[in-house]
């Protein structure tokens, strides 16, 4: 066993919108990703969606209001929620989620994930 290092991992691969696994916990995929732009619109129905920024600032639209997070920020969006993370420069995010959980909300349209 031995630390993970989570710059190293993110040094690993240059696309946006692609999370790598990085660890599993009690049935949850640890991941980390790098964002720039805008993705989609979706919501998740069966599990809350858990942003949090390890460098740059992240917005998370959602229908009645913007969240703004910045580096050591975390921010989770309830079940059910619609929303859309937009990033204006690339930012670093740490995801948990249950393994197996589309990014998109919809396995059809989701990224695969990777292990790094």
């Amino acid at each position: 066993m031995k630390a993970i290092n989570l710059a190293a991992k993110l040094a690993t691969f240059t696309d946006h919108w692609s999370p790598r696994i990085v660890a599993g916990y009690n049935g949850n995929d640890i991941m980390v990703v790098k964002v720039q732009g805008e993705f989609t619109w979706h919501s998740h129905a069966d599990t809350d969606d858990l942003f949090l920024v390890l460098k740059g600032s992240l917005t998370i639209r959602m229908r009645e209001s913007d969240v703004h997070v910045g580096p050591g920020e975390l921010f989770v969006v309830p079940k059910g929620v619609e929303h859309c993370p937009v990033a204006a420069e690339e930012v670093h995010l740490l995801l948990i989620e249950p393994a197996g959980t589309p990014n998109t909300g919809d396995a059809a349209t989701a990224a695969v994930k990777q292990r790094v």
